[in-house]
């Protein structure tokens, strides 16, 4: 059985506070891409896991991919069965790659053996996998609060518009980007920001890991302004980055100086 898991940006991003438990809430909305790895799950006579495309680091047991399997089969009876993993989907570029990859394991297990697990169940168990994992649990865009993992629909589209992805070569771990910001609540609520079409958000719209990991990184504020001189509606990095996007109209010419940091492009 094969999948495509897909990536998602983050329409605006909020650290709002740090809890007791080390973690931060958090209010943002996920929006899927269709830039895609690909994951395909055979039987097996013995546990295999295949790695290709994009290297990752870390062991095979640190895949989210194998530890989705394994928290499954804590539950369930399930038969040896070989992994294949072709990576498209950068790590480190807040691009949700490894989050979807675990939480599509999940999903195809599920259909593969036809296991009695509800819907809600298999929410659960991803949802212990990562924060983002829970969202990728559903194909459509969702608000975002607490880690990242209570999830409502968020009514926003981009059908019909252009998305320019880039990704200088830069890998901002998720730790290192909380550990530069200060966290507060936002003065507009995301979902009153997101009624009104990309047109309106360059203003409002914010990503509160932008600045700090810009300061660190300056090639992405460079990638950035290269979005917007070549007419983007809004551009912003996603994530903890290092990733950013830009939403248009259509489609520019971007040959000249984003050429070789383009990842992704198409109409959503």
């Amino acid at each position: 059985m094969i999948g495509f898991p897909p990536c998602k940006i983050n329409l605006g991003l909020r650290v709002v506070r740090k809890r007791d438990d080390g973690y931060h809430d958090i209010e943002t909305c996920f929006y899927p891409l269709p830039f895609t790895d690909v994951l395909e799950v055979v039987p097996a006579d013995v546990f295999r896991f295949h790695q290709s495309g994009l290297s990752l680091p870390g062991s095979a047991d640190d895949n989210l991919c194998v530890k989705a399997y394994r928290l499954l089969k804590q539950r369930y009876h399930l038969p040896h069965v070989a992994i294949y993993l072709h990576k498209l989907v950068p790590p480190g570029a807040g691009l949700g790659g490894g989050s979807s990859d675990a939480a599509w394991m999940l999903r195809l297990l599920h259909r593969m053996f036809d296991l009695p697990a509800d819907y809600r169940e298999l929410v659960s168990l991803a949802g212990q996998l990562g924060s983002d994992c829970t969202f990728f649990m559903h194909d459509r865009a969702m608000l975002g609060f607490g880690r990242g993992e209570i999830l409502e629909p968020a009514e926003v589209s981009l059908k019909g518009y252009y998305l320019i992805l880039a990704k200088p070569n830069v890998h901002v771990s998720t730790a290192e980007a909380y550990g530069m910001i200060s966290p507060g609540p936002p003065a507009v609520p995301l979902r009153q920001i997101l009624q009104n079409k990309p047109e309106t958000w360059r203003s409002v719209l914010v990503n509160d890991f932008e600045n700090p990991v810009i300061r660190r990184y300056p090639v992405i504020s460079q990638l950035k302004g290269a979005l917007y001189r070549h007419g983007a509606l809004y551009a912003s990095m996603t994530g903890s980055g290092s990733a950013v996007y830009g939403i248009f109209r259509t489609r520019p010419d971007t040959d000249n100086d984003l050429g070789n940091y383009v990842i992704w492009e198409g109409e959503l």
